[in-house]
């Protein structure tokens, strides 16, 4: 197993925002039955998805929760020579309240239109608990990767509040974001998620995350982050850091 290899992994669950979930079918025992589904990350680093009761892969999750979700780099022009990553895991169902509604609270954030079918429709949410990962950074690269999430250690009121007075106060910062790492203006960017290795803005419904140029264990550490890239003439190039 190779360490180099974690962050790169993990970053790309970060920069991406949907993924195949494979779940083992039920109606047709033995066989694999894949299904897109948008996912962010909880408090854990792992995987979250809302899901309907009566779609055909939560069917499946209530009967073997065993499954994987497949994520690579979008937009590749040679899927074979860019990073994908697979995650193993066991799915399970947030069934607490106060867990449901952390989740909710993040999940809305990055996918605002869900909370109305959510509440119009019968869904849930599940987290998905990494087993292991197999991820391959292009042609040779490939790995087996035991721990590859890393908790947020903002998850809830702290990260909240960050995100609350950067989309209020500091929209203008928001653009520079945006004008220098070239996403696209389709839409005005709003921040929608803030982890030690980075941030998320979603515009439109697109989800683009931005690694900080180094890893920010504490709020002063992510506004000091903040200040330097809203003055920075070019984005900087993130701190190799192992793991």
């Amino acid at each position: 197993m190779s360490t180099n290899a974690i962050r790169p992994a993990r970053e790309l669950l970060l920069e991406e925002y949907r993924g195949v979930l494979s779940t083992l079918s039920k109606s047709m025992p033995g066989f694999p039955f894949g299904s897109v589904v948008p996912y962010c990350l909880d408090a854990q680093g792992h995987p979250l998805i809302l899901i309907s009761r009566i779609a055909q892969h939560t069917h499946n999750l209530q009967k073997d929760a065993k499954c994987s979700l497949l994520v690579g780099e979008r937009d590749a022009e040679d899927v074979q020579a860019v990073g994908r990553l697979t995650v193993m895991a066991e799915a399970r169902k947030l069934t607490d309240e106060a867990a449901i509604d952390a989740a909710a609270a993040r999940y809305y954030r990055y996918f605002p239109d869900a909370s109305n079918y959510h509440k119009a429709h019968d869904f849930d949410f599940w987290v998905l608990e990494p087993v292991r990962h197999r991820y391959i950074g292009g042609f040779g690269a490939i790995h087996w990767l035991d721990d590859v999430t890393l908790a947020n250690p903002f998850a809830g009121a702290a990260e909240a509040s960050m995100i609350e007075h950067m989309n209020s106060d500091h929209a203008n910062a928001i653009a520079h974001y945006v004008e220098l790492t070239g996403l696209p203006r389709s839409a005005p960017a709003e921040m929608v998620g803030i982890d030690s290795e980075g941030m998320h803005l979603r515009i439109g419904q697109a989800i683009h995350w931005l690694a900080f140029p180094n890893t920010c264990n504490t709020p002063t550490q992510v506004r000091e982050a903040l200040v330097l890239l809203a003055r920075a003439d070019q984005w900087p190039t993130p701190a190799k850091v192992e793991g």
